[in-house]
């Protein structure tokens, strides 16, 4: 079995948790997943099987969407409502009733655009080959390296002045922590904030209204019924070219690893100096190769095999 399956993360359980589960349910055990939600939030999950882990690391590189509820006033140490709280401010001392919506929408689209973001200690970032959440729950802060992330929308849905808070939609690059995001949102303000809410919409090309739970997916299985779940690894490629290879001295070249020369106008047209394309051989999704040129000719030669 090969393929990807949407999956809808429930609360409560973590990314490899729901790794563990799909390998309990179906005895695979080549089975990944990409973009680490943190156990409390919920979303688009995408869970790779077979042949199809080897996409894993592309998919991780696509843009995210997120729905995300701020809380004003309420610092904690891990950045969201799991954390213990460090600090309570009366957000009220720093932001008008009157212009609640257009203080926070003004500082939240300050956020727009590219900027320098520092993960949190609460993460699954290796450091000297030690993840920071291990390191945080000893009670040891290290210096982190800034990330450049890009935000390329945010959007208030719902606020409460009364309660301090804020229901908003962003669209961002990989990497970027909505933690990190509120809590440098409550600095901006003056008073502090954290994440109380957050489910993941979208990831790289897949939606949440076509997610499985995890319920669906046992049903699937156990009534033989999985494979209408599954989704081909070529469909996170459908923004690159697709070239078919015919000749079959040219299949036996690219299957062994050696660069063919190829006639294709539009790729020689929209090329400048490299790209990545998607390669079929017999209407069979084969891998992906990079597509280049040398002095006299366009070549291809494989980057990735599927098969």
């Amino acid at each position: 079995m090969n393929g990807i399956i949407n999956v809808l993360k429930p609360p409560g359980m973590s990314s490899h948790d729901v790794v563990a589960y799909i390998r309990k349910i179906t005895g695979i055990k080549k089975i990944g997943h990409s973009g680490t939600l943190d156990p409390s939030a919920v979303g688009v999950l995408p869970i790779f099987i077979g042949k199809a882990t080897k996409a894993v690391d592309y998919a991780i590189e696509g843009n995210k969407s997120y729905r995300a509820e701020l809380k004003l006033g309420v610092i904690t140490d891990t950045g969201d409502k799991c954390g213990n709280i460090l600090s309570n401010y009366d957000w009220r001392k720093y932001i008008k009733e009157k212009e609640y919506n257009v203080q926070l929408n003004n500082i939240m689209q300050s956020f727009k655009g590219k900027s320098q973001q520092i993960p949190p200690m609460y993460s699954a970032i290796k450091v000297n080959g030690q993840k920071l959440y291990n390191l945080a729950r000893q009670g040891k802060e290290i210096e982190r390296e800034s990330r450049q992330i890009v935000i390329s929308k945010i959007e208030i849905i719902n606020s409460s002045y009364k309660e301090g808070l804020a229901l908003f939609d962003v669209d961002c690059s990989k990497g970027t922590y909505i933690r990190v995001l509120c809590e440098d949102i409550g600095k901006k303000i003056g008073c502090g904030a954290h994440m109380s809410y957050l489910i993941r919409t979208k990831s790289s090309s897949f939606c949440i209204k076509d997610s499985y739970t995890i319920e669906e997916i046992k049903y699937l299985y156990e009534s033989n019924n999985l494979l209408q779940a599954l989704i081909p690894a070529e469909k996170l490629f459908y923004n690159l070219k697709k070239y078919v290879i015919t000749d079959k001295n040219d299949i036996n070249r690219f299957m062994n690893g050696c660069s063919i020369a190829i006639n294709d106008t539009e790729l020689e047209n929209t090329q400048s100096q490299s790209q990545i394309v998607t390669i079929y051989i017999n209407d069979e999704f084969i891998g992906l190769a990079d597509c280049y040129k040398d002095e006299n000719n366009l070549l291809l030669k494989i980057r990735k095999f599927f098969v």
